[in-house]
């Protein structure tokens, strides 16, 4: 079983910023890619930014120069983050971490609860 929780959605006003974090525990022997999708109302689930082991990284071409990706796999700790400058209204949607990996005996792919992240003013 993998964990996800992740914090720091919230209201900002346009042009403002947040930061995301998911922390993944559990049985994680290791991490392939994490990232970040999100459900806008009304609208399909949608890939933000993700981030491979080897540090690669990939963004939606609507956030790409405003969010930025990172992650921390040191001592346990396993987390990823999502810096997001320069929010935009149509930002507004529920925040979803993602985290491919292998367990014990087999890889998984685990989804967090999601996060309300709302841009208004």
């Amino acid at each position: 079983q993998v964990q996800l929780v992740e914090s720091g959605g919230g209201l900002v006003q346009p042009g403002g910023s947040l930061r995301l974090s998911c922390a993944a525990s559990g049985s994680i022997l290791s991490i392939y890619a994490m990232g970040w999708y999100r459900r806008a109302p009304g609208k399909r689930r949608e890939l933000v930014a993700t981030i491979t082991s080897e540090g690669t990284t990939n963004y939606a071409d609507s956030v790409k120069g405003r969010f930025t990706v990172s992650r921390e796999n040191d001592n346990a700790k396993n987390m990823v983050y999502l810096q997001m400058n320069s929010l935009k209204p149509e930002d507004t949607a529920v925040y979803y971490c993602k985290v491919d990996g292998l367990g014990p005996s087999l890889p998984f792919v685990s989804w967090g609860q999601g996060t309300q992240v709302t841009v208004s003013s």
